[in-house]
């Protein structure tokens, strides 16, 4: 999983449960009017213009919350970056099955090119016999 979508999911679920215990913020964060790549976008400008490369937890689930507490806010431009997050994010089932069909499909096309290249090494040597 890509950094930042890692990351997108770990401000994601703290969000939805700070929803689920604070009915005030619940109300802010069902805004129509916000969502999670924007409240993503919103924290990676902050860092960027902060100059600093390490935050704590606390820091980005406190610009994640101002984001959606504040009805008018600047966003900023998307940022293209890795994000790298030192949180354990436990996969969906769907999510794991599908990490287990990529690394099967990877593992089945690398042993296709093992035999391939035998296949070919054997027709070379057999020809330079003949």
């Amino acid at each position: 999983m890509k950094g930042t979508d890692h990351f997108k999911r770990t401000i994601q679920m703290f969000l939805e449960q700070r929803a689920a215990e604070d009915e005030l913020f619940a109300k802010s964060y069902r805004n129509p009017a916000k969502n999670i790549d924007d409240c993503v976008t919103y924290i990676l400008n902050y860092v960027q213009k902060s100059g600093c490369n390490g935050f704590s937890d606390g820091e980005i689930y406190g610009q994640a919350i101002h984001y959606y507490d504040e009805n008018e806010i600047e966003v900023g431009k998307p940022i293209q970056c890795q994000v790298v997050v030192n949180h354990v994010v436990e996969l969906t089932e769907e999510e794991k099955q599908e990490a287990r069909r990529k690394a099967v499909a990877q593992y089945q096309q690398l042993e296709l090119q093992k035999l391939q290249n035998r296949s070919r090494l054997f027709n070379v040597f057999r020809l330079s016999a003949d």
